[in-house]
């Protein structure tokens, strides 16, 4: 797999330190933010491939980041607790292409990011 660029989302801090070194394990660059306001400025000033958000942050949603982001990634990856189909339908409207419900397999993110690497290397 191509190295991406991914920007993690999430306000729990073990949550984060887990997922950057798994990510950074697998040869990924890796920037992370714990707020809305992080993350907007994180997707301001760095290249981003892939974005991995959690819904429920301490300032907003990961939608609402999604939403009103003027630079967005091509790739994006929504988490969450919440695994009502209305949430799975609230995150792919949102822009998000999954929706990955906590806990998650390492194996799920891992093949999610074998498809954002093939669509991302597809681009012109």
């Amino acid at each position: 797999m191509k190295p991406l660029r991914i920007l993690i989302v999430e306000n729990h801090p073990d949550t984060v330190k887990w997922l950057q070194i798994f990510l950074e394990d697998l040869g990924h660059a890796v920037v992370a933010a714990r707020t809305v306001e992080e993350a907007r400025v994180a997707l301001r000033e760095h290249e981003t491939d892939v974005l991995i958000s959690d819904i429920g942050l301490p300032d907003g949603t990961g939608w609402d980041l999604l939403e009103r982001a003027t630079k967005r990634p091509p790739f994006s990856v929504a988490m969450s607790g919440f695994g009502m189909n209305a949430d799975s339908a609230r995150s792919l409207s949102a822009g998000y292409r999954h929706h990955l419900l906590k806990p998650f397999k390492t194996q799920e993110l891992e093949e999610i990011l074998t498809q954002a690497e093939a669509e991302i290397a597809a681009l012109p």
